[in-house]
This record gives C-alpha cells, sequence and structure tokens, in this order.
C-alpha cells in the first residue's frame, strides 16, 4: 500500500509515521508512504528525523489547500490518513477563520482530490470535542453533534464533509474520534507539555477555573493503533471513537504533574476560565473493540511517567519552540 499521510510532521501524525514505518505494531507495512504537512508553528521535521532516511519516506512541505499539490500526491497513493489541522482551542477562540479554512476548506479539498483518484481508503481524525459536553456515561458514535467551541466546529464541519462524500460518491471514508492524547514530540501549547516544562524550568502553570473539567486521556500510540486499525478493517461509512479510558479532571491533573515534577501547588494560578470550556468528554470504544480488537495497552501512569521523562531529557526538542511560540 502507498500511503499518503497529511500533517505527518505533527505531534500525533508523526508519532503515526514513526510507528509505522519502524513495525511498531506488526503486520503489513506501506510499499511507500508521503506525509504532506505545511510546516507551521505546530509542525516539525525534527518530529520525523527518527525515520528521515528510510527510503520508503517522501515529506513534501505543502498545504491541503493546494488542489494541484494535493492532485499531484492523490495519484502516487493508494489511501489516506488525514490528520492535517488546526487544533489548539485557544487559538480558535482568538480568531476561527484559519481554523475554518484549513479544517473545513482543507478537509473537503482532499475529499475532492481523493475522489477524484479513485482512493481506496480514506481516514479522517477528529476529536470527541464534536460531541459537546457530556454530564455523565459516554458518547457513542450516534450522538449527534454539538460542538462547542469554533475548534470542535470546524471540526464536526469537516467530519460532516467527510460522511457526505461517502453518502453522496460513495467514497470509502472512515471517521475516527479521539479523546485528549498525550505522549513525546506534542507541541508545549498543550496543557501536559506546557505544564511539564514550565515545572521543571521553575516557572508557574496556569489552571482554568477551579479545575474540574474531566478529560480522558489517551496515550499517542494508543491512538495512532486505533487509527491504523480503522484504516486496514474500519469498514467505509463508518465512525469509530478511540479512548483511552483514564478519566482525570484538571485539577487532578495538575496533582499528578505536580508529583511527577517534584512541586507543589504554590507554582500553580488560577486563571480566569476559558469561554465556552466544556465541562466533561468521555467516549464509548465498544465499536471499535468489538469489530477491530482495540484495546488500550499503555497504562496512564506508566504512559504520564514516561512522557515526563521525555521533555526531561528533550530540552534541546522544545526549548526552541517554547521561544518562538513566546510560552
Amino acid at each position: 500500500m502507498r500511503l499518503l499521510v497529511t500533517g505527518g510532521a505533527g505531534f500525533i501524525g508523526s508519532h503515526y509515521v514513526r510507528s509505522l514505518l519502524t513495525g511498531a505494531w506488526g503486520g503489513a507495512e506501506p510499499d511507500g508512504l508521503v506525509v504532506l504537512d505545511k510546516l507551521t508553528y505546530a509542525g516539525n521535521l525534527a518530529n520525523i528525523a527518527p525515520v528521515a532516511d528510510d527510503p520508503r519516506l517522501r515529506v513534501v512541505e505543502g498545504d491541503i489547500l493546494d488542489r494541484a499539490t494535493v492532485d499531484r500526491l492523490m495519484a502516487e497513493v493508494d489511501a489516506v490518513v488525514h490528520f492535517a489541522a488546526e487544533s489548539h482551542v485557544d487559538r480558535s477562540i482568538l480568531g476561527a477563520s484559519e481554523f475554518v479554512m484549513t479544517n473545513v476548506v482543507g478537509t473537503q479539498t482532499l475529499l475532492d482530490s481523493a475522489l477524484a483518484h479513485g482512493i481506496e481508503k480514506f481516514v479522517h481524525v477528529s476529536t470527541d470535542e464534536v460531541y459537546g459536553s457530556i454530564p455523565e456515561g459516554s458518547w457513542d458514535e450516534q450522538q449527534p453533534l454539538l460542538p462547542n467551541s469554533p475548534y470542535s466546529a470546524s471540526k464536526a464541519s469537516s467530519d460532516l464533509f467527510a460522511r457526505a462524500f461517502h453518502r453522496t460518491h460513495g467514497l470509502p471514508v472512515c471517521i475516527t474520534r479521539c479523546s485528549n492524547n498525550y505522549g513525546p514530540y506534542q507541541f508545549p501549547e498543550k496543557v501536559i507539555p506546557l505544564f511539564v516544562t514550565n515545572l521543571i524550568d521553575g516557572a508557574d502553570v496556569p489552571l482554568y477555573g477551579e479545575g474540574t473539567n474531566v478529560r480522558d486521556w489517551l496515550h499517542v500510540d494508543d491512538h495512532c493503533r486505533g487509527i491504523h486499525l480503522v484504516l486496514e478493517g474500519g469498514r467505509p461509512g463508518e465512525i469509530y471513537n478511540i479512548g483511552g479510558g483514564t478519566e482525570l479532571s484538571n485539577k487532578d491533573l495538575t496533582g499528578l504533574l505536580l508529583e511527577a515534577t517534584g512541586t507543589d501547588w504554590d507554582r500553580v494560578k488560577r486563571v480566569t476560565d476559558r469561554l465556552g470550556h466544556d465541562l466533561r468528554y468521555s467516549v464509548d470504544i465498544t465499536k471499535i473493540s468489538d469489530e477491530l480488537g482495540y484495546a488500550p495497552q499503555v497504562p496512564f501512569t506508566q504512559g504520564l511517567a514516561d512522557t515526563v521523562e521525555w521533555y526531561r531529557t528533550h530540552r534541546s526538542w522544545w526549548e526552541p519552540l517554547k521561544a518562538r511560540a513566546g510560552l
């Protein structure tokens, strides 16, 4: 199989690329893999440096909005895994237009091209945030989309385009919706790498409101394994939730990060809560488990410890990123 991975130099996409090319999950490996990435602030060639010499890998700097580039690459591949997205909620609150262009119009551009080139499988990677907030229980894939942030609204829109291309044109699309990811190479604007790097540097960390917002935490390796299961065996037109099974309030997560870095609560500064902040996310993974045999394999305690240690020992990776981003 020849594979196009959009956003393959970002946090999740690069983990997928590294794992696939090194045979981390077993099974068939791609004959060729093309990464298309705009290499904006969150896209980083250092993320795929460990596999840069693999002869099957080709990296193209380009925009998913550029139809000519997309068409040229689609003609070379059999399947697509679409990670490329603007993904930071706070940035979307400050300005939504870039999220609409990349997440909605960019996805539509890819879908149009995939249809024109007879792509055999298109996996559209989305988020549990499209469901909104749930006070108890867990969402299954039949829940309505009720996004509450500009970011999640843009992802919900892209999901609907993906579904429509399957229903209208028969394009073999699958949609995945994941819970909150963590792990190495995550851009340090997100909560775990931001808190870890701040704490080990002696800086304070910001906690929104009372810290009662609850998220389900999913190690990036579990997420990427789930995505690959969907690529290999997911039914076209179907949606698959991918969760980690560890729900924590932001306050509880902060406590774990303080403990892991040997610091205490005087380093935590309460800040005004985020606008439209969803209280709780939780996904039901019964479908992907029953159909494709998915189960999270990275225990959260071990995954978090490994992640903290990775940031401790990879200062040369994150220090320049934080400096450029003013974090």
